[in-house]
């Protein structure tokens, strides 16, 4: 597992001990950037079940200008902050050791333009994590985007109230699902 792209190109990055964690492939992390392109400048990136920290450190290494890890697994935050130092990609980013749903249902503490979350697979954490997302809009800007990871067999339409799914991009056993604040909810 490396940094694609970006000022950390080339830049190996540690695992998580264990085998609680799923990476995303070089090939869907390639993908993703392709896909947010030139908009990551500057942009604010929370990385939800951050694992490695993989995602949020390829945001930043592509120009985000603020990156949010946020995992329940000592290990993994422990993981993100050595990956982070590793790549000395330090600077304007926070990692939580924080439960994602408790997280999420706080009083939101910054608005981000894209949400990214990839839990354990298989045990419809995604769900939860999007419905409690699309319950507190006020962490994302008008324009946001969030991306949900999960294998296709986990995929099932949600019924939402401010998000709106509008792509899907499959690559193997992985599928990005990509929402946007509804047009409703964006003229609130």
């Amino acid at each position: 597992m490396r940094v694609i792209r970006g000022k950390a190109r080339g830049f190996h990055l540690h695992s998580v001990p264990g085998d609680t964690t799923r990476p995303i492939t070089d090939r869907v992390k390639e993908a993703l950037i392709n896909i947010l392109g030139p908009d990551l400048q500057g942009a604010s990136f929370m990385d939800l079940f951050a694992g490695t920290g993989s995602v949020g450190i390829e945001a930043l290494s592509n120009g985000a200008g603020y990156v949010h890890f946020i995992d329940n697994s000592r290990a993994a935050v422990e993981t993100v902050r050595t990956n982070l130092a590793h790549t000395k990609l330090e600077g304007n980013v926070e990692v939580l050791h924080r439960n994602a749903f408790t997280f999420l249902e706080g009083k939101p503490d910054h608005i981000f333009d894209y949400v990214y979350i990839a839990p354990p697979q298989y045990k419809g954490l995604w769900k939860q994590a999007l419905t409690a997302l699309d319950a507190k809009p006020g962490w994302l800007v008008e324009d946001a985007w969030v991306i949900v990871q999960i294998d296709p067999k986990e995929y099932e339409t949600l019924s939402l109230q401010n998000l709106e799914e509008f792509d899907q991009r499959r690559y193997g056993s992985t599928l990005l699902v990509f929402y946007e604040r509804s047009e409703t909810d964006a003229q609130t």
